[in-house]
């Protein structure tokens, strides 16, 4: 099959002139390209081989192939992954092999849960995190019959979709009803991460939330605070202009991220906050009437702005994740405010049913009360990978929402 493998020999690649802009440096260096694997096989009885219809790229896979990180090496997330790595985990895909406890029939079109939990590892009995259905936090990431990994993509022995084929137990596959299309399916995996994190921290009835951010996880909080919650107010900080218009039509009222001294002082005012000046630095609203931030960015300087806006007691939730560096937090104890890390999914409650996060898009989505329209707004070939990276890097100028690999 063809694979585009990470932590392999890239070949000759042109250098991009002594000027470009930092990621597109990293590009051309990334060690990154399509190679001819071995077709994977069917690694258990309840395991399947899918055909790869489509895939995301996620963030965090953007993140790895851009190298756009600061920190000093000592990530301790390097402790739960393997290499050589097929990424991808945002994937649509046939069954075109299973095994004989794999009740799903070849030709059955899923979506992935690429979380490679106790079940995946064949372990038994399951954690304490598996046996209530948050397998992002399984205790078995190192164990079982799999090399190291989370989720799909960054384990040796769990191939990614950025290939045309990949294993996938049946606890990861679920099936995607006739008239729910590819394009839409796609988008299961980043919006059960923000239905994830609002479910588990949702805003008080009534209350003021903020969505920093409106890539594809900004995108699908939006959507989710709207739909759920229709008597919260919603604000959304969005960078580029295509963001900022998905952000409208899905019902928030839209700020820019910078000047940041404006953007509190546009938040404040939207919210009823009164503002105070320091000596120095950035004001801060207090009282404030920000109940929840969802941080879908993750830099020091959004964590910042969630402090000095959110009310006191009032909780930021984090999405993203960014290189650490220094940021002033003293809001953090001044107004006694939760910050809250966020996780991938699971088996989440909606409208008092529990059933696993991409079980509740589907229906969401089937109901009429979720449409993501407009947020997948580029699709690539697997050969034009570098393409489909540099559109992420160039997402404003380029009008980028959600980026994909198509294999149709």
């Amino acid at each position: 099959m063809r694979a585009l493998v990470f932590m392999t020999d890239p070949g000759e690649v042109p250098a991009p002139p002594p000027d470009a802009p930092r990621l597109v440096q990293h590009l051309a260096t990334t060690p990154m390209a399509i190679e001819d694997l071995p077709d994977p096989t069917v690694l258990g009885d309840d395991w399947a081989v899918l055909r790869t219809r489509m895939c995301g790229i996620c963030g965090s896979d953007s993140k790895q192939v851009l190298m756009d990180f600061d920190d000093a090496g000592d990530n301790p997330m390097t402790a739960f992954i393997s290499f050589p790595q097929v990424l991808g985990h945002e994937v649509v895909a046939d069954v075109v092999d299973a095994g004989p406890a794999f009740d799903l029939p070849v030709g059955q079109r899923v979506v992935l849960n690429p979380w490679l939990s106790c079940a995946p590892r064949g372990i038994e009995p399951p954690c304490p995190e598996c046996a209530v259905g948050n397998y992002s936090a399984c205790w078995g990431f190192l164990d079982g019959r799999l090399a190291p990994g989370i989720h799909t993509g960054n384990s040796s022995d769990a191939t990614g979709g950025f290939a045309d084929l990949l294993p996938a137990h049946r606890l990861m596959s679920f099936p995607v009803p006739d008239d729910v299309p590819d394009e839409v399916a796609v988008l299961a995996d980043p919006f059960s991460v923000s239905l994830h994190a609002i479910t588990r921290n949702p805003p008080p009835p009534g209350g003021r939330a903020v969505v920093y951010g409106a890539g594809a996880l900004g995108t699908t909080a939006t959507a989710i605070l709207r739909a759920l919650h229709p008597d919260v107010e919603v604000a959304t900080i969005a960078r580029w202009p295509a963001q900022a218009a998905l952000a409208r039509r899905l019902g928030a009222t839209v700020f820019q991220p910078e000047p940041r001294e404006a953007l509190i002082e546009e938040v404040a005012e939207w919210c009823g906050a009164t503002l105070r000046s320091p000596w120095e630095g950035l004001p801060v609203a207090y009282p404030s009437h920000v109940d929840c931030v969802y941080d879908t960015v993750g830099y020091p300087e959004t964590v910042e702005v969630g402090l000095r806006i959110l009310g006191h007691g009032g909780q930021l939730v984090q999405l993203g994740v960014a290189s650490p560096a220094r940021f002033e937090w003293t809001p953090w104890y001044f107004k006694e405010l939760r910050l809250i890390g966020s996780n991938a999914f699971g088996v989440e409650e909606v409208d008092g049913v529990r059933q696993h996060a991409i079980e509740h898009y589907l229906d969401l989505v089937r109901d009429g009360r979720i449409d993501l329209s407009g947020m997948l707004t580029h699709t690539f070939r697997l050969e034009d990978w570098r393409d489909a990276f540099r559109t992420i890097i160039d997402q404003g100028d380029r009008d980028a929402v959600k980026v994909a690999f198509d294999f149709r």
